[in-house]
């Protein structure tokens, strides 16, 4: 396992985080598989564990909780995300403030994680939504610092909207936020445009999320592919996002190196953007875990892969669906 610097705090975190999301009560969500490839994956080096209290009402943070119990003697990074206030994902730009993020939704909701989680400290705490109208609020940005001293949280991020990758530049401005969680793939390129410039000259961390598109760039989507009922991957595939994303995988197929997959392919395509500190793929799997943690070797993809994997840029913009 790789390691790199999580931006101005300094940590070193496994190049290969683990997104906790598919712990959280999905269908095929399991407790002892969960645990299992939890505990693979800090054997496999990974220390930096994404959650979210909205992940099963708080169920995937006591599943990191109780991994931080079996290791005592390793530091494992914990990060997780306040849910908005009106529980409605994503923001939007009509959504007053004051039903999003008051100061005491923010203190109640890291006193719940830091009691699932059973610690004093989590390392960082993100918005699980954002808009920048927010921005200019002092009362977010004091509850923040209180937190900080107080020695409840030691770093503040957010995750951003799907597909709006510039849509949280001016809470950075603020220099309250450490760290920023934003789709990027071979797919969703945008924000190697303003973000990320960005972020390297203020030292800004950045993890990526959403690195195999839902699952279309694991290859395994197709126009044939039915999810389960309740899955929610079956409300974002609807008919007219499935078909186009699974056209889209088939122009990557011939792409893929002999001895890879295209997961693979799609992870290594991430590891060549030194800005990102780390990736969150979800691992709820054995199998996966071994797969994607042995991506982290160091080994780049060719010069002449990567700049056709540029040409596969897909820019959208948010829909009813997208979600």
């Amino acid at each position: 396992m790789k390691y790199r610097r999580f931006g101005r705090t300094d940590w070193q975190v496994s190049e290969m985080g683990y997104g906790m999301w598919g712990m959280g009560g999905w269908k095929e969500s399991d407790d002892v598989e969960s645990e299992r490839s939890l505990d693979l994956a800090v054997a496999n080096g990974v220390n930096f564990f994404d959650t979210a209290w909205g992940y099963g009402e708080g169920h995937s943070e006591r599943l990191l909780g109780k991994l931080l119990q079996r290791h005592p003697n390793k530091k494992l990074y914990t990060a997780s995300k306040i849910p908005p206030k009106n529980f409605r994902w994503p923001a939007q730009p009509q959504y007053r403030f004051e039903d999003s993020y008051p100061a005491a939704h923010i203190r109640n909701y890291t006193e719940k994680t830091l009691k699932n989680l059973k610690q004093e400290q989590i390392d960082l705490m993100q918005f699980h939504t954002w808009d920048d109208g927010w921005t200019a609020k002092e009362e977010w940005q004091r509850a923040v610092e209180d937190l900080k001293k107080e020695g409840k949280l030691a770093a503040m991020g957010i995750s951003m909207n799907r597909w709006e990758p510039e849509n949280g530049i001016q809470a950075l401005k603020t220099g309250r936020i450490d760290a920023l969680q934003v789709i990027y793939n071979i797919f969703d390129q945008a924000p190697e445009d303003v973000l990320f410039p960005y972020c390297e000259t203020h030292d800004i961390a950045v993890i990526a999320r959403v690195p195999f598109d839902e699952g279309t760039l694991t290859g395994n989507i197709t126009r044939a592919t039915q999810f389960p009922e309740g899955d929610w991957r079956g409300t974002y595939f609807v008919p007219e996002n499935l078909n186009a994303s699974a056209d889209r995988a088939d122009l990557l197929r011939p792409l893929v190196p002999e001895g890879m997959t295209m997961a693979e392919m799609a992870l290594r395509f991430i590891t060549a953007n030194q800005t990102v500190s780390t990736i969150i793929p979800g691992m709820r799997k054995a199998k996966n875990v071994l797969a994607n943690t042995a991506t982290s070797d160091g080994q780049r993809l060719p010069e002449n892969l990567l700049e056709q994997l540029k040409k596969h840029r897909w820019d959208r913009t948010p829909t009813e669906w997208s979600q």
